[in-house]
């Protein structure tokens, strides 16, 4: 795809696409379960739309490049400044790169800092250039097939639609790492208190897989039931049944701080109903309450994640990269 290849997408979700904080990125695991995250979305220069995600917690980006086929919503305009912002849903084809992983790092930094920061407002350089275990990224690339829209926001209205050209062609991606993914946590036990802490999060997305692609909307309403959740969904979506994910979160204006809950489970349902049965919660990081609570969860995490970092880049055939800064 050319990089006038932006250009053609809808002028009504442009914007939005620019200068979201967050997206709901969505993924298939290896037996075609959709796993949806909240992240931090940049269009890129090849008419890609680009998210990333830590070199040392790569799962987002395998299930991708085994299985291309991902969706992005659009679904909050908190700090974009925008008014009445349409939600937008994009389904298409992912290409991951972490062939060089010094050049990924060199973009997060620079685009991430640029974008949001405030993590890192007040924070000496010499602390943020050790934080290789977070700014270490793979980067996947979404060709755009399908931009679905809501105007103003309004999930009551029929929603607008755009398909690309069919002649596009999507790169291959990277080649995978050798050797094996690291360990998971183990999930937890219980769904129950993850749902209750959604409980205070708004409405949840719900990702169905739908004519072989991952389906994310917001929905309208939910109501939690023994089993799981009763949901209504926008208009122009059609109930899917089978496995579904539930992603819950909030985030400030800047990034400053996020919480984010999502569970997975099975549906069925019928017109604009679904009922979901919850099955588990997936660990999760969230970074809430003061400052200081944020750094210690944060830190907390770097403790843990740093002892992949170097596995993980050898797993690749490079180097640990660097965290530079890139003065504007």
């Amino acid at each position: 795809m050319t990089t006038s290849a932006s250009t053609t997408w809808p002028r009504e979700a442009a914007e939005i696409l620019d200068r979201a904080m967050v997206c709901e990125y969505a993924s298939l695991t290896r037996d075609g379960r959709p796993v949806t995250w909240p992240v931090t979305p940049y269009v890129g220069a090849g008419g890609t739309l680009d998210v990333s995600t830590g070199l040392t917690y790569p799962d987002k980006a395998e299930r991708a490049r085994r299985d291309p086929r991902v969706a992005l919503l659009y679904s909050s305009a908190e700090g974009t400044e925008l008014d009445r912002a349409p939600i937008v849903l994009v389904q298409g084809r992912a290409t991951v790169r972490d062939a060089d992983l010094q050049a990924n790092t060199d973009r997060y930094v620079r685009e991430s800092l640029a974008k949001t920061g405030a993590g890192f407002a007040g924070m000496p350089w010499f602390l943020v250039k050790r934080l290789g275990w977070y700014f270490a990224r793979i980067w996947v690339e979404v060709t755009p097939e399908r931009i679905v829209w809501w105007p103003e926001g309004d999930l009551s209205r029929t929603p607008e639609v755009w398909t690309g050209p069919g002649d596009v062609a999507v790169p291959a991606s990277d080649p995978a790492p050798t050797g094996r993914l690291p360990s998971r946590l183990a999930p937890p036990a219980d769904w129950r208190p993850f749902a209750d802490r959604a409980a205070h999060l708004g409405e949840p997305v719900v990702t169905m897989v739908a004519d072989g692609m991952p389906l994310a909307v917001r929905t309208r309403s939910a109501v939690r039931t023994e089993a799981g959740f009763d949901l209504r969904l926008p208009a122009g979506v059609q109930a899917a049944e089978g496995p579904v994910c539930l992603t819950f979160h909030r985030h400030g204006p800047a990034m400053e701080w996020q919480e984010n809950v999502v569970l997975v489970g099975t549906a069925t349902g019928e017109g604009d109903r679904l009922s979901v049965r919850v099955e588990r919660a997936l660990n999760d990081w969230s970074l809430s309450g003061n400052r200081r609570e944020r750094n210690r969860s944060f830190l907390g995490q770097g403790r843990m994640l740093r002892k992949r970092l170097k596995a993980e880049a050898a797993r690749r055939g490079q180097p640990v990269p660097r965290v530079t800064l890139f003065r504007r």
